[in-house]
């Protein structure tokens, strides 16, 4: 049997790889074929562990057993077909990318960037910036996406003792459920934390940003799909919206002659939220884990239908 490794691994985990799957399976890496040899490995292949071009699924894949996605998010994937089980990294970015959004909610609050530049040009202002200053205590927020990084923005947020809403279309214990009953209470919201899956595209409209409250926060670590990012612009260019926390945008890697590059009251983390220490090592884990449980015929962690989204 043969294991097809899509990422670029560091020798350290390529050798644990190979130490740790069992001896009748080969691993084959794909940053170590030629490239016209590349695709026909992966055809071959009974396992997978990464996210592969979607075109190379356009092709019969009778042998493969078991895919372990490298990412949270699969919309790329949505209209492949497979008889095999597929699993996501689940909730392994769940805390990164929340803390990624609080902490750009929080720059945004307490100036942060805008001192960063001051500091960079060493210059002094200091008391005038005082008054353009604000606290994320008991903001009235609502959180877009009740899966794992949703609910870890919720868990993180409730220490500020903020008021929390959470939408989604199908899970029965949301606050909300349509863009009718969101676009009622945006008017009293604060914040607005995007953690929507790219099958909910164009669920954010024009019409929901001008329901935003004056002066309130667009945050989004969902997908940039989501949005409608020309009416996000306007929204932002007219001071309408306070501001924006933006880890994905629709276009990635962002054009450099799109506005949001520009704009002061943007924070851009370009699709670094889900960062963390040893990240790829923390994928190689999670895969032997799904092998072991695969292979011994028991349910592996986080298995997804990638039609559904999730």
């Amino acid at each position: 049997m043969q294991l097809f490794v899509n990422p670029a691994l560091d020798d350290t985990l390529k050798a644990k790889l190979k130490e740790q799957i069992p001896p009748d399976i080969t691993v084959v890496f794909r940053a170590d074929l030629p490239q016209s040899e590349q695709q026909s490995a992966f055809q071959t292949a009974n396992f997978v562990l990464g996210n592969p071009p979607a075109a190379w699924f356009a092709e019969s894949l009778p042998n493969l057993k078991f895919w372990q996605l490298d990412s949270a998010g699969f919309d790329g994937y949505k209209s492949v077909q497979l008889d095999a089980t597929i699993a996501n990294m689940g909730d392994y970015f769940a805390l990164p990318c929340a803390e990624t959004m609080v902490a750009g909610i929080l720059s945004l609050y307490r100036a942060i960037p805008e001192l960063a530049i001051l500091q960079s040009r060493s210059e002094w202002v200091g008391a005038p910036i005082r008054s353009r200053t604000n606290l994320l205590w008991k903001k009235r927020v609502v959180i877009l996406g009740t899966g794992t990084i949703g609910q870890a923005v919720r868990q993180m947020l409730a220490g500020f003792n903020c008021e929390i809403y959470m939408l989604a279309r199908t899970d029965l214990h949301a606050d909300l459920h349509s863009a009718d009953e969101l676009k009622a209470l945006l008017p009293k919201i604060d914040i607005v934390v995007n953690c929507l899956p790219g099958t909910a595209t164009g669920f954010y409209t024009a019409e929901l940003i001008d329901a935003m409250q004056p002066g309130s926060i667009y945050a989004n670590v969902g997908r940039g799909s989501t949005t409608d990012e020309p009416a996000l612009i306007r929204a932002l260019q007219s001071g309408h919206l306070g501001g924006a926390v933006l880890d994905v945008t629709a276009i990635e890697p962002l054009p450099a002659d799109n506005p949001l590059w520009s704009l002061s009251n943007v924070l851009l983390t370009q699709h670094t939220g889900g960062g963390q220490p040893n990240e790829d090592g923390g994928k190689v884990d999670q895969f032997l884990r799904n092998l072991a449980c695969f292979q011994a015929g028991e349910a592996v962690e986080n298995e997804v239908e990638l039609k559904r989204g999730y």
